[in-house]
């Protein structure tokens, strides 16, 4: 075990680690965000899908959360325990903690792509998906093949975070890249000239995919700090007890958005049925004007307190990497239980579909302010 190869987390100035592991960390985010919004562009400029196609892929999006969920839990947590072993010079623990990692998210892949498969049609129910036939149609062919990935998908979300911890933030933004890379370029092929529809927005999507989890199975027989052999695959409960904990947080993060899209969707579906505008039957079925001017609406809305945002985000890292996973899932469960999904469903009653928009930064507003006294808490317990 190289134990040296990531000593320079204790000698090199703090300013140069925040560049090192910050700026990769962020565009890795930024780029996989982009999975979504380009399916969703080109989806949207294909005239045989248009706003079907478009309502079909946001049916899928939290499904796909779920998966990332159980993968973050994973990848994240054992992040943070290979840090804190590594620094504690625990190597056995390090290296059989990410074996234990991998075997688990294999497993739980296998189990979530069972499920969905067998129970695919009361899953794209419940999110919204027979709003009408068009939209179920879409969705559930583009649902099937997004299903197939998700092994990959997940084995490549999870190693993303426990190859940063190995030292390597810069192979992990890579991998990423590579992917949403492949995405960008397949998925204006299949769906104009080869006319593939939802089912080829899914495969450009799942082809990015396999390339990101083929890269990081080869980082793991490459690795710097940890060094895995056969005797680092196991599945040890005690040890996954430990680094699941530290995961807790990142986990609840990305189920309760679940919930809150869910609940989001059907406030949409019942509050845009009686809205004086999106109401009437001609707007229901067509494209319309009105529905871009929704739209632009809905983006300047819910993006008004992005800044807030991201300091409530950086926050539930901050605890988490600092080992007080309590407080970091009270937060993270404040902003998407009960702020995310109690205002969408009481806002409504009184503001109609505005109500649901302004549901989205009064949660942010409201976490905000619970962040900031957790942290000024944080910080007298570190200086005393």
């Amino acid at each position: 075990m190289d134990q040296k190869s990531n000593s320079f987390l204790e000698t090199e100035k703090i300013g140069r680690l925040m560049r090192k592991y910050s700026v990769p960390c962020i565009i890795s985010l930024l780029v996989a965000a982009l999975y979504n919004i380009v399916d969703q562009i080109l989806i949207a400029n294909a005239d045989y899908l248009g706003s079907y196609g478009n309502a079909a892929n946001t049916v899928v999006f939290p499904l796909t959360i779920v998966a990332l969920a159980f993968a973050v839990m994973i990848g994240d947590g054992c992040c943070a325990f290979v840090s804190i072993s590594l620094g504690a010079g625990k190597l056995e623990d390090a290296h059989r903690s990410v074996g234990n990692a991998i075997l688990l998210c294999i497993i739980c892949s296998i189990i979530i792509t069972a499920a969905y498969l067998i129970f695919m049609d009361p899953i794209l129910t419940l999110f919204g998906g027979k709003v009408n036939s068009q939209t179920y149609e879409c969705a559930k062919e583009y649902f099937l093949w997004i299903t197939l990935g998700i092994p990959f998908y997940m084995f490549g979300q999870a190693a993303n975070p426990i190859i940063r911890s190995d030292g390597s933030p810069r192979f992990a933004m890579a991998a990423t890249v590579l992917g949403a890379v492949i995405n960008i370029i397949l998925d204006p092929i299949f769906i104009f000239p080869l006319q593939m529809g939802m089912k080829g927005a899914a495969v450009a999507t799942v082809m990015g995919q396999i390339v990101t989890a083929l890269l990081s199975l080869w980082y793991f027989c490459h690795m710097k700090a940890v060094k895995l052999g056969k005797h680092s695959f196991g599945l040890w409960p005690g040890l996954m007890k430990r680094f699941l904990i530290l995961g807790l947080t990142s986990f609840l993060a990305q189920i309760s958005l679940v919930i809150s899209m869910a609940a989001v969707q059907n406030m949409c579906t019942k509050y845009g049925a009686i809205d004086p505008v999106f109401g009437q039957q001609e707007y229901a079925q067509n494209e319309s004007a009105c529905y871009t001017a929704f739209a632009v609406k809905s983006f300047r809305i819910y993006l008004c307190m992005m800044i807030l945002a991201t300091v409530n985000k950086g926050t539930f890292i901050y605890l988490q990497a600092m080992g007080k996973a309590i407080e970091s899932t009270v937060i993270s469960l404040t902003r998407e239980i009960i702020f995310g999904v109690a205002l969408p469903i009481i806002l409504p009653v009184f503001f109609g579909l505005d109500g649901l928009l302004y549901s989205f930064p009064a949660a942010d507003i409201l976490t905000f302010i619970i962040a900031c006294v957790i942290i000024r808490s944080t910080c007298r317990e570190l200086s005393s």
